[in-house]
């Protein structure tokens, strides 16, 4: 765990336990989950770890400080994946937090303040729908009503953690207090493309996106295609359409981010005018003002295509997450280390927000939290293809390891 080459070595191990028939799924409370932890464990161990599973099934380990009482340097990112993933969203983040603390205990350093590691269990939400169930428990935010979820399998959320050996009545036990943290680093491939269109290998996360998503359904009249003039007609999907290039114009103009990622028409037959349309909406935004204050724009928008075109519109939000900005004394840390393993020469360090949600987000609620961006091939995420760089990988260890130096001494 020593340098980029080990660490994508470790990336694709850690893959080849959960892969079934070619394509790696490793989702919460399973057997793959369970033969990851074990992984891991062992990796901590031998990076000098003491190493425990969680009350909710997460794995990990501690680099005792020579002052124990202090509050604890946390590192780590997920070990669950999405279907058919790739090998690095997550496990790269947690394989470097090992890394960076097998440099400190091969170096004889023992810190002032104490580091641990974390593999959080379930961030994608995969089996049972509801995202950060791992770092929801860890930030003390677990809901109760979580426990009759039926995940993908038929399988209800208590049912599985009996299945996998742990007791739901113990899981506030895997909650810390936040005197007991210092703060959180994760190191995480970007899933987009700007580091690589900016040739750049690092980036620091400002802040982790706010998301707010719809179930749209908008009403017209079915009609004859043949028969019905187009100025008397109440097309569903000509609005539909209207309002999503909308959508993208008022998306851009605000410098955020909108997506109609599904579209159904009903009745659905060629030669029947759409009298009906559901689509999603989803939106985020640095700041949760800038994208309600889009949103609101969306809305009325929307409300005059559907004026002018005789058709009604149903929202109903699915899904609300605030955004979560990262902490200012942890983005100069971050900063300051790429500056010193890139050198003064490479320029300013980029700054980018995350569109995609981390663990961080739960974890902003007992501690400050900084995000680390490494590089990945095309942008490509949540996909067999996902790829990076070893020469990255090193420059992402330099750095983590710079910056936690710092903030440990």
């Amino acid at each position: 765990m020593y340098n980029g080459d080990a660490i994508v070595a470790a990336c694709d191990q850690l893959a080849a336990i959960s892969a079934d028939e070619g394509q790696l799924t490793r989702c919460y409370l399973t057997p793959e989950h369970a033969r990851a932890n074990a992984q891991l464990a062992q990796w901590m161990q031998d990076a000098g770890m003491q190493t425990w599973q969680d009350a909710a099934g997460n794995q990990w380990g501690r680099l005792e400080g020579s002052d124990p009482s202090l509050p604890a340097l946390l590192l780590g990112s997920h070990s669950d994946s999405v279907i058919n993933a790739g090998r690095y969203d997550g496990p790269l983040g947690v394989l470097l937090a090992i890394g960076v603390v097998a440099r400190l205990n091969a170096a004889g350093q023992r810190p002032t303040r104490s580091v641990e590691v974390v593999a959080f269990a379930d961030e994608e939400g995969t089996r049972f729908g509801t995202a950060l169930l791992g770092s929801r428990a860890v930030a003390g935010s677990w809901d109760p009503a979580w426990w009759e979820i039926v995940g993908r399998d038929g399988v209800t959320l208590r049912q599985a953690f009996i299945d996998f050996g742990l007791d739901p009545e113990r899981v506030g036990e895997a909650a810390r207090a936040p005197e007991s943290v210092a703060g959180y680093l994760e190191a995480h491939i970007e899933q987009g493309p700007v580091l690589e269109a900016e040739r750049r290998s690092l980036g620091v996360v400002s802040a982790i996106a706010g998301a707010r998503r719809f179930a749209i359904t908008i009403r017209g009249e079915a009609g004859h295609a043949g028969t019905t003039p187009l100025d008397l007609r109440r097309d569903a999907l000509s609005g539909a359409a209207e309002a999503i290039v909308a959508i993208e114009t008022l998306a851009r103009a605000a410098g955020i981010v909108a997506t109609v990622g599904s579209l159904e028409t009903f009745p659905g037959a060629v030669n029947v005018i759409p009298g009906e349309v559901r689509m999603s909406l989803d939106i985020r935004a640095e700041r949760d003002e800038d994208r309600d204050r889009t949103l609101d724009a969306i809305r009325e928008t929307c409300d005059r295509i559907g004026e002018a075109r005789g058709l009604a519109w149903y929202w109903q939000e699915t899904h609300s997450a605030p955004a979560v900005a990262c902490s200012p004394q942890l983005v100069e840390a971050l900063s300051d280390a790429i500056s010193t393993v890139s050198g003064t020469d490479s320029g300013p360090v980029m700054r980018l927000a995350s569109g995609a949600g981390h663990d961080g987000m739960a974890m902003a609620g007992i501690c400050d939290i900084g995000m680390l961006f490494v590089r990945c091939d095309r942008g490509i995420s949540h996909h067999p293809d996902e790829s990076v760089q070893a020469r990255d990988v090193d420059d992402a260890l330099n750095a983590m390891s710079t910056a936690v130096s710092a903030l440990i001494a």
